[in-house]
């Protein structure tokens, strides 16, 4: 009879890092393991020890909405415009298309980290100006 091992099994039968608590996390979409995983496998990524990672881990209360819109191009312009400035950004949006409505009353919301808050309303307002000002024209 042939065996077949995942690769989650194979990671499991190796030689375990040692962590304390005995958790793992992937830096890239902060999946978390147990101990004796060494690899994502959802992205592939190489897995580090939890406490190692934990001040990294994107916490709720570290961001506030900035702006919010019902338009995709405006969210994507935002976002670009903002990480172009070294400001990282989410944006959470509501769509849902498994269960569409006439018109569009999805609402999506720019974040920033509070520290950053500032900055990139002053970047938001400035690209609005033009953009009022480009409008009348």
């Amino acid at each position: 009879m042939k065996t077949i091992k995942t690769s989650i099994m194979k990671q499991i039968l190796q030689k375990p890092k040692t962590t304390i608590g005995g958790k793992m996390i992937c830096p890239k979409c902060e999946s978390h393991y147990v101990n004796g995983v060494t690899e994502c496998p959802d992205c592939h990524t190489e897995l580090i020890p939890f406490a190692e990672y934990e001040g990294n881990l994107i916490h709720p209360r570290d961001w506030v909405i900035i702006y919010t819109t019902d338009a995709e191009y405006k969210a994507d312009m935002f976002k670009a415009n903002l990480e172009g400035a070294g400001i990282d950004v989410i944006i959470l949006g509501q769509k849902d298309k498994n269960f569409p409505i006439p018109g569009n009353f999805s609402v999506i919301k720019i974040l920033v980290k509070k520290s950053d808050a500032d900055e990139a309303t002053a970047i938001i307002n400035d690209i609005n100006s033009r953009s009022d000002k480009t409008d009348d024209n």
